[in-house]
């Protein structure tokens, strides 16, 4: 069982610090890399942050998993709709219509409460700021929490491993092999489409795999081969990226994708890397300091854009000085300056913890 303190789970926490930077240091160079020519060192620079912090995405939702599925912590339908749905619904709403609207007026827009309305409207529709996307996945994880709860409650760890079996094979696995041989794989992916195989795929998969990682102890060995394939993972993401790009003469970010097997890979490896090695300090102190940061990241992630935008305004990229010093000075910046307003919404009575 994972050790916690004042009832969260410590290396959960140290995750989510991680994991947010990782986000960070992912949208600086994720804006930049497609514009820098293939092979130059500075592209090189930007593929290496890139892609080893291509973990993030899945283990927050992985994250989410941890504790949502938990059949010990009860959920009742009144507080999974009417708290964890409702308080992301209205982020969604409120910063999607604060984003369009900062958009609009750097631009050279002014502001007007119909466009406000506007960027709402819009948000509702689906079509908002591109970081948004996250909070979208969320609420249909959430849609199918009750179901997939019923079913780790009721399933044996055999049961799991069938189901990570499948996920892996109908969600990661065959689309990867289909992508890259079309024409030998032509057979299969016509037994793929004509099966149907819904209920594993797409996000559910690292949604279930949080709990999993959470409940249950590996052992040392597939432990180690865990290790083994998140480490091939990271190398694959990294060269493999360089490779498919040198030879289209363009970024190709094939393997970058949530659900390509390096990354999939490369994601699990680092929740075990966290859960069983690196852990946090002993230091009660040092804990709830760590678990104080935690908290404010969900606010950070919604937040961290404006810096972003904030930086392009003054035109002040990663590519401004040497990508090796610039990712992650800038990216310690942003994290500074986002966990600072995180922390002031927060506290603002009433409305601060539904908008962060």
């Amino acid at each position: 069982m994972a050790e916690k303190i004042n009832g969260r789970v410590a290396f959960a926490d140290l995750l989510r610090v991680f994991g947010i930077l990782a986000v960070i240091i992912l949208s600086l160079t994720g804006l930049r890399i497609e514009h820098v020519a293939v092979a130059s060192q500075s592209w090189w620079v930007l593929n290496l942050y890139d892609g080893l912090t291509r973990w993030c995405v899945p283990v927050f939702v992985m994250l989410s998993g941890m504790f949502m599925l938990d059949p010990k912590k009860g959920m009742p339908l009144t507080r999974l709709f009417f708290h964890n749905a409702l308080r992301i619904l209205i982020c969604l709403l409120f910063w999607g219509g604060v984003y369009a609207v900062v958009s609009y007026m750097t631009a050279g827009g002014r502001f007007s409460w119909l466009g406000l309305w506007r960027a709402v409207c819009s948000a509702l529709r689906g079509n908002t700021h591109y970081h948004l996307w996250f909070l979208y996945l969320i609420l249909g994880l959430y849609l199918v929490t009750p179901i997939l709860r019923a079913f780790v409650r009721g399933a044996s760890r055999r049961d799991l491993h069938y189901f990570f079996v499948l996920a892996f094979l109908f969600a990661s696995l065959l689309p990867a092999l289909f992508h890259f041989w079309p024409n030998s794989t032509a057979a299969l992916q016509v037994w793929y489409d004509r099966l149907e195989v819904r209920l594993v795929m797409g996000y559910v998969g690292y949604f279930v795999a949080g709990y999993y990682l959470k409940e249950y102890t590996i052992s040392r060995i597939a432990e180690a081969v865990i290790y083994i394939l998140g480490v091939a993972g990271a190398v694959v993401t990294v060269w493999g990226t360089a490779l498919l790009s040198r030879s289209a003469g363009a970024f190709v970010d094939t393997l970058y994708g949530w659900f390509a097997p390096n990354v999939v890979w490369f994601s699990i490896a680092i929740v075990v890397l966290f859960r069983y090695v690196l852990g946090v300090s002993e230091e009660r102190s040092r804990r709830q300091r760590l678990s104080g940061v935690a908290q404010l990241v969900f606010g950070i992630y919604l937040v961290h854009v404006f810096f972003l935008m904030l930086l392009d305004f003054f035109g002040i990229t990663v590519m401004s000085f040497s990508p090796v010093f610039s990712v992650p000075l800038l990216a310690a910046a942003v994290f500074l300056c986002s966990f600072a307003l995180s922390w002031l919404i927060r506290h603002i009575p009433f409305l601060g913890s539904w908008l962060t």
